[in-house]
């Protein structure tokens, strides 16, 4: 992943965008358990360059500051004595690589200058080691001063530590944590960033990170099995048979299917960073009587990747011409969805595959209809001039189909149609308070995990959680994002989730008609361009399988960013509208 990101980010630089990629996030320095891989101890920090002029110095300083060793202490080197004492280095904030740093006055003064620091924000990495994306300008004062020696330094720093991009790939490392969905299911990636050096000790830093919880970005939307008191009994840390100890505390009463969820959500956190097998212990002893250590592939049946994972055997379908078609030979499908009747203008297909949501034109409005497919379909009350394609919530067991499916009425009213025991659909709002005065919603797709939602407004790229209140049964959107504004601009027409944790999004822009973007928007990389035709009006994926991509000549297929897109001989009249299920 970090040499893909390397090569995305040379494409980038070149280009002059990369001002827009929220891309690497600055962060608290993640605090080791154990104190002898402290960072802080002190550190022999090379000193400024000689005689170097002012506008060097804060610009070395900003080189120097993405080195978090003892305490940022290369970049304090840069400081008068007293503010090496009140400079704030926890929270990061990443900047484009192409920042000036600026006199603010034509004459500069003898002994004391302030320096613009200008360019702009990409990212900030909160106290959790959450990456959240930045489109602000940044235009920072820095005061600096002569010493005794004659030598400028830096009496008034900015308020936190600001790095490059590129400064801080060498020094903070992605890593994903896992966490599970409110009905403990579903295993979900909640990504972080931690500091590399010393390596030995990233799986104590992972192991930490994962037992505070969930990022601040998520609350509410994913738990821990955990819980909210966990600690350690002792460090993270290898054995002598090379095994990885993970060695917990404070856990509470357990029950053998907790013990599980446990052991689940360690191993998938720490699979990243480590290929040992894996020991989860509770005070010393084996959290699992019946088995001492653990692989990755020994906790798929309790991660829940079952549920999440769309039929095999139903290949996606195609809505053109007002019917509902297979996107196998683009043939409509049986039933009066497939032969015209609902005049059907999108549609969705529940990840079992068994029943169908359709949108449908009603005189001058939109209907909403939901059913089993093959057969006839239930209209639901919910009048509207417009409705988003459908979208459906992931069921509780395998195989077997949603209760639970979302579309968006009139461009705000986020709609959750759920379906009663006697069989009738029926509509209920989305608290949206957060989305207030966004514009205009015309694209939301619900992740295969049910946690998170992507959305487009107004032609803009949006990632939040879905956070669910079980005393009142409610369901808010929370925490909204913009992903990659200056990449996908107000030009984005379609949205899919490719993984749990990556949207696939196709566009009217030329250089990015397909783009597949992390949703922490800390890393994005285009899809081959050759064959398509902008806009790309419509687009699916899911994993394992190829994106399908809709220009104004058809259907195309790729199954990775580098493949040239390749004609499915599919080529319905008029709009179409493409999807797998989910």
């Amino acid at each position: 992943m970090r040499r893909l990101f390397v090569g995305l980010l040379a494409v980038v630089l070149s280009s002059g965008v990369l001002a827009g990629c929220a891309a690497i996030p600055t962060n608290t320095q993640p605090k080791p358990i154990d104190p002898s891989e402290s960072r802080n101890n002190p550190v022999n920090a090379p000193q400024p360059a000689k005689d170097i002029d002012a506008l060097t110095l804060v610009r070395d300083f900003v080189d120097a500051s993405a080195n978090p060793d003892g305490d940022f202490a290369e970049a304090k080197a840069y400081l008068t004595d007293d503010a090496r004492k009140r400079w704030e280095t926890k929270s990061p904030t990443i900047i484009d690589p192409g920042f000036s740093t600026v006199p603010t006055s034509q004459t500069p003064l003898d002994k004391q200058q302030v320096v613009l620091l200008q360019g702009k924000n990409l990212g900030r990495l909160e106290p959790d080691s959450s990456f959240v994306p930045l489109t602000t300008d940044l235009n920072v004062g820095i005061r600096v001063e002569k010493n005794a020696d004659g030598q400028w330094r830096i009496s008034e720093p900015p308020d936190g530590v600001y790095m490059t991009q590129s400064r801080f790939l060498e020094n903070y490392k992605r890593v994903t944590l896992y966490f599970y969905n409110p009905e403990f299911t579903v295993l979900v990636p909640d990504a972080r960033y931690i500091v590399i050096p010393p390596s030995t000790g990233i799986p104590q830093r992972v192991s930490e990170l994962l037992v505070r919880g969930p990022g601040v970005g998520v609350r509410g939307a994913l738990f821990s099995a955990l819980g909210e008191r966990a600690g350690f009994h002792a460090a993270t840390k290898e054995a002598d048979d090379g095994a990885l100890e993970v060695n917990l505390s404070k856990l509470g009463d357990l029950t053998p299917q907790s013990r599980k969820q446990i052991v689940a959500q360690v191993v998938k956190s720490l699979s990243g960073v480590t290929s040992s097998r894996i020991r989860v212990l509770v005070e010393g002893a084996p959290i699992l009587p019946d088995r001492r250590e653990w692989r990755p592939s020994d906790v798929v049946a309790w991660s829940g990747e079952s549920l999440i994972t769309p039929n095999p055997d139903e290949r996606g379908m195609i809505v053109a011409g007002g019917s509902v078609r297979s996107f196998g030979d683009g043939n409509p499908i049986k039933g009066p969805a497939g032969d015209g009747s609902y005049n059907a203008v999108s549609g969705a297909q529940s990840l079992d595959g068994s029943r169908l949501a359709v949108v449908g034109k009603a005189g001058n409005g939109m209907r909403l209809l939901v059913g089993d497919k093959d057969q006839g379909l239930a209209e639901v009350a919910l009048p509207s001039a417009s409705l988003t394609r459908p979208t459906w919530l992931v069921s509780g067991e395998a195989r077997q189909p949603s209760n639970e499916v979302w579309t968006v009425a009139d461009g705000t009213n986020v709609a959750r149609v759920t379906r009663s025991d006697n069989g009738v659909w029926t509509a209920s709002a989305v608290n949206t308070a957060e989305l207030s005065g966004f514009g205009q919603i015309t694209e939301l797709r619900l992740s295969r995990d049910g946690t998170r939602v992507g959305m487009v407004i107004g032609g803009k790229l949006y990632v939040a959680a879905v956070v669910r209140n079980p005393q009142d049964a409610s369901v808010s959107i929370r925490t909204p994002r913009q992903l990659l504004p200056s990449v996908l601009g107000a030009a984005v027409q379609s949205l899919d989730w490719l993984s749990q944790d990556v949207m696939v999004v196709s566009s009217s822009l030329p250089a990015n008609p397909v783009t597949r973007v992390y949703l922490d928007g800390s890393k994005y990389e285009r899809y081959n361009q050759s064959n398509l035709t902008v806009p790309v009006t419509s687009v699916t994926a899911a994993v394992s399988r190829a994106v399908i991509a809709v220009d104004h000549s058809g259907l195309w297929t790729a199954s990775d960013i580098t493949d040239v897109w390749r004609s499915t001989g599919v080529r319905p009249e008029g709009d179409v509208v493409v999807f797998y299920p989910g």
